[in-house]
């Protein structure tokens, strides 16, 4: 599998690469917490630290969990407060192991995690029906009441986003990740003349709702 490791302890995060590359799972090590929400998008696996010297893993736990549901292992020294550790539990993550790690130990709950999570994986979508709306996401087709509508790249890959989560609350934040691979540059305007066209496009009664302060939703 591969992981992000996001680790500031350079003498831990040594350990911890060789034997993962050793054992066939690459690895990319960052040391602070702004990479790794820079970066976690082409991971199956992300082992966090809590330590990190410019956000808390945490914080950088809870930001991540509006923007995907990457597996995450915490990384946590020896006596870190129970509270911490159950926040990050309560927060998104998967597993927990204390420092120093045992590495047999580390890779039975890596292995542990990847099943539980081929276990729980939805059949990819296909094709989404919204009121009078198709949406083919495999050739990027739709049309609204059969006639076809022209989109945009952009346009379609924000749609394919909703789409795939047709129904349910889509952060910006996780928008902004997946169609720009980048959550926090400064693109929020640019975000906004797509959404506009888009909507237009789609036609009236909107099927885009604003979800105030969080996101957006495709259809009821």
């Amino acid at each position: 599998m591969r992981v992000l490791l996001v680790e500031d302890d350079h003498g831990v995060g040594g350990a911890i690469k060789d034997v993962l590359d050793a054992r066939g799972h690459p690895v990319e090590w960052v040391t602070r917490g702004a990479d790794a929400l820079l970066r976690h998008r082409h991971a199956d696996l992300l082992l966090l630290d809590l330590g990190l010297p410019d956000i808390s893993g945490l914080e950088v736990l809870r930001r991540l969990r509006r923007l995907a549901a990457t597996p995450v292992l915490v990384l946590t020294a020896m006596g870190t407060h129970e509270r911490d550790i159950v926040r990050g539990l309560r927060l998104g993550a998967d597993d927990y192991l204390i420092k120093p790690v045992r590495m047999d130990e580390l890779l039975a709950r890596m292995e542990a995690i990847l099943r539980r999570t081929e276990r729980g994986s939805a059949t990819p979508v296909g094709r989404v029906q919204v009121n009078d709306i198709a949406i083919d996401l495999d050739t990027h087709l739709v049309t609204v009441a059969g006639a076809e509508v022209v989109l945009t790249r952009i346009e379609f890959e924000i749609l394919a986003v909703l789409a795939r989560k047709a129904g349910a609350a889509v952060s910006r934040e996780q928008l902004l990740d997946e169609v720009w691979g980048d959550a926090y540059v400064a693109v929020s305007r640019t975000f906004d003349v797509h959404l506009s066209k888009l909507r237009k496009k789609l036609g009236r009664p909107s099927p885009l709702h604003n979800i105030r302060g969080f996101g957006y939703r495709l259809g009821d």
